[in-house]
């Protein structure tokens, strides 16, 4: 979001939750920001609230690119990636790991390419119900770009007043990984888990054994011990309130209040 002002003009903010999961109990490392759409005003009284402009399909990709470039120069930076002089790079081996952490490591590898790790059907695909008809193509939505394995999706968006849709929204990105109603057992002792949504084959449930389905679980042993959320907020004296700015928004009457922020 462009909004013209320089950094020490004005303040903007954000909270971030780490998810490590898909709707398939996979292991699926991805990010849920959730960003003021604007930037508060420095003012010598109350700040002002600017509202950005939405971005462009162009806006995104140009930032996609940006991420991309620079996470995988933090991965080189950190060992973890390896570039030859000819432009390929790979993994670097990981001797220094724990024992805890090569042991979790096939089990993560599988759980992110949806098969197992170990037992009778250990390197095959977990079995799949398709209860819906195939899509052939993948449907393109605005905003959404993706590129190289990464993907930038900001078509979500809430307008100040839509308070009811802000807290659903803030429910979804902090949910946990799976729901109760999602996961049953059939008669044959296998558990069956609903997807949240088909996928574009028509599978609508994938069934595993319970030592299968374990093994999902146990490739996100160490999300207790992570930090799974990140937050940006102003942090000078002279900015937004902490608290104050949310008590009178809840107030909401007059010119006294605080201006509401949209969130994407």
């Amino acid at each position: 979001m462009q909004t013209g002002f320089k950094a020490f003009e004005a303040d903007s903010g954000a909270v971030t939750p780490i998810q490590r999961f898909g709707s398939a109990a996979n292991l699926n490392i991805h990010l849920h920001c959730l960003v003021l759409d604007g930037v508060y005003r420095r003012t010598d009284g109350e700040p002002v609230f600017v509202q950005a402009d939405s971005p462009t399909d162009e806006d995104l990709q140009a930032l996609l690119h940006k991420i991309i470039t620079r996470l995988m120069k933090l991965l080189t930076r950190r060992g973890v990636r390896i570039e030859e002089e000819g432009g390929s790079s790979y993994l670097a081996d990981a001797e220094a790991d724990s024992d805890e952490a090569r042991a979790l490591r096939p089990l993560q590898a599988a759980a992110c390419t949806y098969r197992i790790a170990f037992g009778p059907r250990a390197g095959q695909k977990v079995f799949t119900v398709q209860g819906a008809m195939a899509r052939d193509a993948v449907l393109t939505q605005a905003l959404c770009v993706d590129h190289q394995g990464f993907s930038l999706h900001a078509a979500v968006r809430c307008d100040a007043d839509e308070r009811q849709r802000l807290e659903q929204l803030c429910r979804y990105i902090t949910r946990p990984a799976l729901a109760n109603e999602r996961v049953q057992i059939n008669a044959a002792g296998q558990v069956v888990l609903k997807l949240k949504t088909p996928w574009r084959d028509g599978s609508t449930h994938i069934v595993m054994s319970p030592l299968e389905f374990m093994q999902r679980l146990a490739a996100r042993a160490n999300e207790g011990r992570l930090s799974c959320a990140r937050a940006a907020a102003p942090a000078a004296s002279d900015s937004l309130p902490r608290g104050v700015g949310a008590e009178r928004q809840a107030e909401g009457t007059g010119s006294a209040a605080w201006p509401r922020a949209g969130y994407r």
